[in-house]
């Protein structure tokens, strides 16, 4: 497991992160935009931080020429590194990205719990035919995939491997606990913790300034009760998706996409009992 840190943490706040983390460096990816300045920011944050071997160019629409140069710059520019690019969600754009340098597609537009783009800008893909798709696509060029976005549960993430994806990217399955961002708020005496969308208005005005006039918000704010630390929920996950594994024959991870036939359904869940029981 890795963790992606968004693109908007400043330099010095890169140090004081590596200075008091240096178990976890190999583990992260630093984020980059592909605004004027960003390749220089990038490139301050890689130099005061030699371990980090994961970058991750980040843009909600990787549908533009200046997109794909951006990710041929940076493979120029750091041809020892591991490149993650996104978010796309149609195997032609997986491959001009893995030929243009890329190695990791992250694939993904409108399916997450805290984005609004397909209901304020109409686009969008099926997150589950994203997957499969792109994960076609990557894997004839030896590449591979992120599904980023669309899990509530421990079996979505487990769809997404048998889809084909190589690795789940998680935000709100994971909001929500001690090691998550986002204020604390107390209110009636319980304690709730504040998770936004990175194109919502929250979010712009943290760290753009506010909404720019030309655009519109495509992101909701909302607020979780509090969960504690967060491994517990990383183990259910893990849990379930093993148990997925047992389930379908899969002796590992990789094999799951060739144990695994998806059927349409309009109820998965008998949820009978649903509002008066709690998970145990």
């Amino acid at each position: 497991m890795f963790t992606t840190i968004h693109k908007h943490y400043s330099v010095d706040e890169w140090k004081e992160f590596a200075a008091e983390n240096k178990s976890v460096l190999q583990h992260v990816a630093a984020s980059s935009g592909i605004g004027a300045g960003d390749l220089e920011k990038l490139s301050a944050i890689l130099e005061a931080v030699p371990e980090i071997q994961f970058i991750c160019i980040d843009v909600a629409n990787g549908y533009s020429e200046h997109f794909v140069q951006f990710v041929r710059d940076v493979r120029k520019k750091y041809p020892e590194h591991t490149i993650l690019a996104g978010n796309v969600v149609t195997g032609e754009m997986v491959e001009e990205l893995l030929l243009s340098g890329a190695d990791i597609i992250k694939c993904g537009i409108g399916p997450g719990s805290v984005c609004t783009t397909r209901k304020k800008a109409g686009v969008g893909y099926p997150q589950l035919s994203a997957v499969l798709e792109c994960a076609d696509a990557a894997h004839g060029l030896g590449g591979h995939i992120i599904s980023d976005g669309g899990c509530t549960c421990p079996g979505d993430v487990s769809k997404a491997f048998g889809a084909g994806a190589d690795f789940v990217m998680l935000g709100g399955m994971l909001a929500g606990h001690d090691e998550s961002g986002g204020e604390t708020i107390e209110k009636d005496g319980k304690k709730y913790k504040l998770f936004y969308g990175m194109s919502s208005a929250t979010a712009m005005k943290k760290h753009s300034g506010g909404v720019a006039e030309y655009r519109a918000s495509e992101g909701k704010t909302v607020t979780i009760p509090y969960r504690g630390p967060v491994e517990a929920t990383v183990q259910d996950i893990l849990g379930g998706v093993r148990s997925t594994c047992t389930y379908v024959g899969a002796s590992k991870l990789k094999e799951l996409s060739r144990r695994t036939t998806f059927i349409r359904v309009t109820q998965q869940l008998n949820e009978v009992f649903t509002p008066h029981t709690t998970e145990h």
